[in-house]
C-alpha cells in the first residue's frame, strides 16, 4: 500500500467500531490491510482468501464493509460473493491488481487497484461509518 495520509490516526475515530470483512488470497496485503484498518479503528473480520469462507463469516457476524479481491485462491473469482454481498447491503469494495476487473454496476462502492493509496480506501470505507 502506498502511503498518502497526512496523518492517519486523525481519521481512526471515524473507522471506530466499523466492521470489515477482508477477502483477500495474499497472505501480505491481507495482513497489512487487517494492520493498517485496525490502526484507524475498524473491527477486522477475516482475513479470509475464499468466497465460502467469506459467506460463512457473514452467516456469523454483521458487516458494515466488505474489501474483496476479485481473483481469489485457486483461480477462484469472486463476482459470486460480490453478488451475494450486495443482496445483504453491505457496502462492496473491490480490490485487484488487475485494471480489467468489471463487476456489475451499481453493485460496489469503488475498485481500488493495487498497491493502494491509503487515502483512496479510506474514503471509499468512510460513507459506511457515517450510516
Amino acid at each position: 500500500m502506498t502511503s498518502n495520509v497526512c496523518n492517519p490516526k486523525a481519521s481512526s475515530a471515524q473507522l471506530h467500531g466499523l466492521r470489515v470483512l477482508v477477502v483477500e488470497d495474499s497472505w501480505d496485503v491481507a495482513t497489512g490491510l487487517k494492520m493498517l484498518l485496525e490502526s484507524w479503528g475498524a473491527d477486522i473480520v477475516g482475513p479470509v482468501a475464499t468466497s465460502a469462507d467469506a459467506l460463512r463469516l457473514v452467516s456469523e457476524r454483521a458487516l458494515d464493509v466488505a474489501l474483496v479481491d476479485i481473483n481469489l485462491r485457486n483461480g477462484e473469482q469472486s463476482y459470486g460473493l460480490i453478488n451475494r454481498l450486495h443482496e445483504q447491503g453491505i457496502r462492496i469494495v473491490v480490490i485487484s491488481g488487475y485494471a480489467d476487473v468489471s463487476p456489475a454496476d451499481g453493485k460496489v462502492a469503488a475498485i481500488l487497484q493495487k498497491p493502494m493509496r491509503e487515502d483512496l480506501l479510506l474514503a471509499s470505507i468512510r460513507p459506511a461509518a457515517a450510516q
